[in-house]
């Protein structure tokens, strides 16, 4: 179908702006997200295969099994990077690729890919930058307890260290985790996400063990000798719905305390907030941190990835059950979202990043920020001519870019923007229906077109600014 956008030619133009010499602009994508080839190679089951498979858990049976088989088509997509004038492309390792069963034998033919996709890249002089997990577990991990299992931490390491061993001769940066808080919460807490847990405990649980794991695999790497390691996280930027009620203060608080200082707080001042613990302890005994466990966490990184969409604004309301991906939060409920969303109905607000960027520069100063993904989803599709008119996504990322600048502005040490997504794919839950790219992808014939965001882009890549 064809996008409905309203125009804003009538509008006057926002005042240009340059971004300092060296920014960097790059394109994201995700393994399961794109690569298809599920039982190509010798990859083995990971989690978000079972999870898709199992009726009912993603839209309409949709599944990542060819998506867009990025696997078999990963030159010419490498190609349309380059075409773009990206400088980086992150993307994710399928650790089920590498060892199948996650602690096993290594499989050759899975580091083979992302070797050539490596030097693909750079072949094109574009330089690589590895997730090493988004979200693809090997299922024979999660047979065995999966994130509530300290031994998964452990065997993330192990893994990170084979990849690494591999491609660290050309690949400079390194993030470990991609949004801990997901893998944690949706995934052992709503259970929206694979592997569809609904328990409180678990998803405590589990978040710690993240937490763990990239502590453990930041001084794998570092000891393997890797030049830059990052986390990458999803702060939410979570604010009282009324500022002067202490009430939803103090609902605010705890909502980032479970969003965001679990995290943080941990990473870079090497402990749990006491608040946060405190309210753990409410849930359970969290035996599963253990003495010396936040040292391991609290190893340096060199760059903190951001990830950000929307805002959220809650409030006290007693006798409210809290959503499940808040583990304890009863008494708290987040408000609807208001004025313009997306497809995936996240209010639009810039300034909630701006306001976000300059929290994070201030209470975690000595780290470069980046944006690690960034974007929306809106239902476009070509025209009668081929062409995809997506000026929606286009004064999204426009405006976000902006939000960029002001926090630059202010003082923030950010180093780079990465647009979500570089092309349609599987969108977890919401599988083939919501469409993040800036590349159009017709799942039935793999055919890619470049949509006017790509283009749009390429210009603000080229001019190192916004006109």
């Amino acid at each position: 179908m064809t996008a409905t956008v309203t125009s804003t030619s009538a509008q006057p133009a926002p005042a240009g702006i340059t971004f300092p010499e060296g920014f960097i602009w790059g394109a994201a994508t995700a393994s399961y997200q794109i690569e298809g080839a599920a039982r190509e190679d010798g990859r083995g089951p990971s989690i978000w295969d079972t999870f898709s498979r199992t009726p009912g858990r993603v839209f309409a049976g949709h599944t990542g099994d060819i998506a867009c088989d990025h696997y078999h088509r990963y030159a010419e997509d490498v190609a349309l990077m380059a075409e773009l004038g990206l400088a980086s492309y992150r993307f994710s390792i399928a650790w089920p690729r590498i060892r199948p069963d996650g602690t096993g034998p290594v499989n050759v033919r899975g580091l083979d890919f992302y070797d050539r996709l490596t030097d693909e890249l750079l072949g094109k002089g574009i330089d690589p930058v590895v997730t090493l997990y988004h979200w693809d577990l090997p299922q024979t991990l999660e047979d065995r307890g999966g994130w509530t299992n300290r031994e998964t931490a452990e065997a993330f390491a192990d893994y990170a260290e084979i990849v690494h061993r591999r491609l660290g001769d050309r690949v400079t940066t390194w993030t470990t985790l991609n949004e801990p808080w997901c893998s944690a919460y949706l995934g052992y807490g709503s259970g929206i996400h694979a592997p569809g847990v609904q328990d409180p405990v678990a998803a405590l649980t589990a978040a710690h063990h993240l937490n763990l794991a990239h502590g453990l695999a930041t001084r794998a790497l570092r000891a393997a000798g890797a030049k830059s390691i990052s986390i990458t996280l999803n702060p939410c930027a979570v604010a009282p719905l009324d500022p002067d009620s202490e009430a939803d203060r103090a609902a605010a608080h705890l909502i980032d305390g479970l969003a965001n200082r679990i995290f943080l707080d941990p990473l870079f001042k090497g402990h749990y907030p006491a608040d946060v613990l405190a309210h753990i302890a409410r849930i359970a005994d969290p035996v599963w941190i253990r003495d010396g466990d936040e040292t391991i966490i609290n190893a340096p990184i060199d760059v903190l990835g951001i990830n950000y969409y929307t805002p959220a604004y809650v409030s006290a309301a007693p006798g409210h059950p809290g959503p499940l991906d808040y583990p304890g939060s009863h008494g708290v409920k987040f408000r609807s979202p208001v004025g313009p969303v997306t497809d995936m109905n996240w209010q639009i607000e810039p300034a909630a990043l701006t306001r976000l960027l300059t929290r994070l520069h201030r209470d975690y100063p000595g780290v470069p920020l980046m944006i690690t993904e960034n974007g929306a989803a809106y239902p476009d599709g070509p025209a009668e001519n081929g062409e995809v008119h997506d000026l929606r996504r286009i004064e999204y990322v426009d405006s976000h870019l902006r939000a960029c600048h002001d926090a630059l502005a202010a003082g923030v040490d950010l180093r780079g923007y990465f647009a979500w997504s570089l092309m349609d794919n599987f969108e977890w839950a919401e599988g083939y229906a919501k469409r993040f790219g800036m590349v159009h992808v017709d799942y039935t014939t793999q055919q890619r077109v470049l949509k006017d965001s790509a283009k749009w882009y390429s210009e603000v890549i080229r001019r190192n600014g916004l006109g």
